[in-house]
């Protein structure tokens, strides 16, 4: 399976799960694979900076995706390529279409400047990986420190047809989407999938500025699955009204540095990991911070049974 610009739906970027001496739980692994494809994932995304992949040895980051591969048969399965050099991108790329990935995601170093630079940098990475491997464009200036504006994002898509998808985590990012969808509808862009992310914080109004989805890490992906379903229904209210009954969960989980640990946390109170582990350097929760969580699950119950834990 190639990923193609067709590309839509709910993507869930997987976490790499651990136990608590550092080794990958491949058990839980197994079952939050098996879950994303029961709920009706259209695809995953392994191997993200929210899947500590940089913690990864080679050989673990490749049974990882062998197994997303084989719990979600038949869907696209996104593998993240960055990487300090392109030598080991290319490597990576390579092993990994090999088994069963439909493409790779790459963000730019935090280097990149210009807009010549930034162009410049994905057309060296997409020769040195190959230009018959499909490429989804990492824009996520939170982390990486890199703008790229529309006009940008414009271009590395004209000068590199094997790029077929944009995953949008700008902040604020509402325009610029918008911006890149009058550009196709002018026929100033070919038609490309732009999937949004950011742990779906605008999720909401980015359907409604013509994303295709999401492509992110959500604990709750499956209130990803029906906003996205309902947007696309054109039922605004009820896709509305379901993220905000989520909204103060999902900002709580969007805190810098700590993020990842309350995802974790959520995803093992649900009984998908079985430790909220972190592979070393990570942060960990506060009895206190684990508290206000599980207080925001109980409240979040309320209109969501999902979060009855």
């Amino acid at each position: 399976m190639r990923l193609d610009s067709s590309a839509s739906g709910v993507f869930p970027i997987a976490p790499t799960p651990f136990l608590p001496d550092g080794a990958i739980d491949w058990a839980s692994a197994e079952k939050l694979f098996a879950f994303y494809n029961s709920i009706g994932s259209d695809g995953v995304t392994v191997l993200g900076i929210m899947g500590e992949a940089p913690k990864l040895e080679p050989a673990e980051a490749l049974r990882l995706l062998k197994l997303a591969v084989k719990h979600l048969a038949g869907k696209p399965v996104i593998v993240g390529v960055s990487a300090p050099g392109f030598a080991a991108m290319r490597s990576l790329a390579r092993e990994a279409m090999e088994n069963g990935a439909a493409g790779v995601m790459i963000a730019p170093p935090n280097t990149l400047r210009t807009d010549d630079q930034i162009a410049g940098y994905y057309a060296q990475a997409i020769d040195a990986i190959g230009t018959d491997i499909p490429v989804v464009v990492q824009d996520y200036p939170l982390i990486t420190n890199v703008i790229m504006t529309a006009g940008v994002i414009r271009r590395i898509v004209s000068e590199n047809a094997s790029v077929v998808m944009l995953k949008a985590e700008d902040w604020p990012g509402l325009e610029k989407i918008s911006t890149l969808r009058k550009a196709q509808a002018d026929g100033a862009l070919r038609p490309i999938s732009i999937l949004v992310a950011n742990g779906g914080l605008f999720l909401d109004f980015e359907m409604e500025r013509g994303a295709d989805g999401s492509n992110t890490g959500y604990a709750f992906p499956e209130m990803l699955i029906d906003v996205v379903r309902l947007s696309k229904a054109g039922q605004r209210d009820a896709a509305h009204d379901l993220f905000d009954a989520h909204l103060p969960l999902l900002r709580y989980e969007q805190q810098p540095g700590v993020g990842l640990a309350v995802r974790k946390y959520v995803l093992m109170r649900r009984g998908l990991l079985a430790s909220d582990a972190q592979r070393k350097p990570g942060a960990a929760m506060s009895a206190t911070a684990k508290a206000e969580v599980d207080y925001l699950l109980a409240r979040l119950a309320r209109h969501d049974k999902r979060a009855a834990l």
